[in-house]
């Protein structure tokens, strides 16, 4: 579904990914782990458009992509969740979903704020999240801004899921959460996941990571170090030493 090849992305001058390759099957969780710099959120910023990798390809269900802009990735139904979730504070929960929205109504998105369209995607993509993340219907006039650090999490992958995506790419969903909420995340993303949704996780919790995942590389300075199974990565030992504190 997704296959990256030899792709090497700078920072001006500094090369932050190193000539990786990476594959997604369709319905695979699929993890990235490895220290701060190893070029893992680089990665994903890459897939997404927000970055052009200088060599190398990126398809997605066969297609190249690698030099399209963000907006077109996501039109074809590759949603991003950034790290450190970037949600519209100031924009109320319902408006951020709206938002998320966009690539489904297009410029006809005003309209649906003042309650002149009805379109059955967008009821079926507000009742999918609202299902996965009840709180978010209780607290949909709530500014952004004032939610908690794990609801404004839910409505970051939230806003994502509104554009009805075939591949969610998460980028440190458990980062900054209390013990329960990353809990309660992990398990959203495997319930996303069961719908049918491929996902590409992000995650400097390896364990939970590698535990969920169907398969994973493990990125050092840019390169893949290490790739499996999540359950074989979790029985390596330079895994379990570097990464899992074992």
């Amino acid at each position: 579904m997704l296959r990256l090849e030899e792709v090497h992305t700078f920072y001006g001058p500094i090369e932050a990914v190193k000539g990786i390759s990476i594959e997604v099957n369709r319905g695979e969780i699929v993890c990235l782990i490895g220290s701060n710099g190893a070029g893992k959120s680089t990665t994903l910023m890459t897939i997404s458009g927000v970055l052009k990798p200088r060599a190398g390809s990126v398809s997605f269900e066969g297609e190249r992509v690698d030099g399209f802009p963000a907006h077109r990735i996501v039109g074809m139904r590759i949603s991003q969740v950034p790290e450190g979730r970037r949600i519209f504070p100031r924009l109320t929960v319902m408006e951020n979903l709206e938002m998320g929205a966009y690539p489904l109504v297009g410029r006809r998105l005003m309209s649906i704020r003042r309650g002149k369209l009805k379109k059955e995607k967008q009821k079926t993509a507000f009742e999918r999240v609202f299902s996965l993340f009840p709180v978010l219907r209780e607290r949909q006039r709530q500014l952004g801004g004032t939610l908690s650090g794990g609801e404004q999490q839910m409505l970051a992958i939230g806003r994502a899921l509104m554009a009805n995506p075939k591949m969610l790419l998460l980028d440190e969903p458990s980062l900054g959460l209390a013990p329960i909420m990353v809990s309660r995340i992990f398990k959203t993303i495997r319930e996303i996941n069961d719908e049918g949704v491929t996902i590409l996780l992000v995650e400097q919790n390896a364990h939970a990571a590698l535990s969920l995942s169907h398969r994973g590389y493990v990125l050092e300075g840019g390169r893949i170090a290490l790739h499996g199974t999540g359950e074989g990565l979790l029985k390596n030992e330079n895994v379990k030493k570097v990464y899992l504190g074992e």
